[in-house]
């Protein structure tokens, strides 16, 4: 099984905060417009789900990644 990470391009990202809207718990947009992920590691069984918000990003600014070792 295989873990993943969300990671956000910082360049990219322009606060709009779908992310937030889909996940508030994973995901929030401080004041200032700063994306703050909480807890970046995703299990497989939330795989789909944070799959799904990282390609609802307008800017894709974020990014799954596997976790290799």
């Amino acid at each position: 099984m295989s873990d993943y990470r969300i990671e956000v391009d910082r360049g990219r990202c322009t606060g709009i905060g779908i992310c937030e809207s889909m996940r508030d718990d994973r995901f929030e947009v401080d004041d200032d417009g700063t994306l703050v992920i909480h807890d970046d590691v995703v299990d497989e069984d939330e795989r789909a789900e944070i799959e799904s918000i990282v390609l609802s990003c307008p800017a894709s600014a974020l990014k799954l990644a596997t976790v290799v070792g």
